[in-house]
């Protein structure tokens, strides 16, 4: 059980930290939109990469050496994209949101979108595949380590894409939708320029 929620603690710790994936699914769970595919489909996605890692995988970068620059370019210029976009929107503004209705995208958009924020981003190996496992390799039971920080990871996707509905009444307004438009795109921005400069 003390494995079980070590592996559940540090697995929320580091996916609790807004990131790209992160701020998607809250806009997604704003506008009421696709939330049960794209939380499923980023907690499982987690768990396989934690699970990945817990069994030994994590010297991927070593066997594969153009894996980490392919990513890590790959991912920037996806971000750089989707950062213009939230930019564009949020300079435009009101035109969009209340809650649920129209101008979403399709679910294969965003399960696509979700798809590159979480399987373009270097940041997440390194912190599911190569940080969880060597800490998980610390432990005599693997298992219960793995399982412990695969729950964090659907614990805190669920909570985030369903609890962003508590913030309704606050993007009714679209001055708010503006704020966090704009927030994501230097987010989005912020974290290309984190990969292009190797850190």
């Amino acid at each position: 059980m003390t494995t079980l929620i070590a592996g559940f603690g540090l697995s929320l710790s580091l996916i609790v930290a807004i990131g790209a994936q992160n701020a998607f699914v809250l806009r997604q769970g704003l506008l009421r939109q696709h939330v049960l595919p794209l939380v499923l489909f980023c907690a499982c996605s987690d768990a396989l990469l934690i699970n990945v890692g817990v069994a030994g995988f994590g010297n991927l970068a070593e066997a594969l050496p153009w894996f980490e620059p392919v990513m890590r370019y790959g991912g920037a210029a996806f971000l750089i994209v989707y950062g213009a976009r939230s930019a564009q929107s949020a300079w435009r503004g009101g035109a969009v949101m209340e809650q649920g209705e129209g101008h979403g995208i399709s679910l294969g958009a965003a399960l696509l979108t979700c798809l590159l924020f979480t399987w373009a981003n270097p940041h997440v190996y390194l912190d599911t595949v190569v940080l969880l496992g060597s800490i998980a390799a610390q432990y005599e039971d693997r298992t219960s380590f793995a399982i412990g920080a695969s729950a964090a990871s659907f614990v805190f996707f669920f909570s985030l894409g369903y609890g962003a509905r508590l913030l309704g009444p606050l993007f009714a307004r679209p001055r708010a939708w503006q704020v966090l438009d704009a927030g994501i795109a230097l987010l989005m921005w912020f974290i290309a320029y984190s990969l292009l400069a190797g850190g």
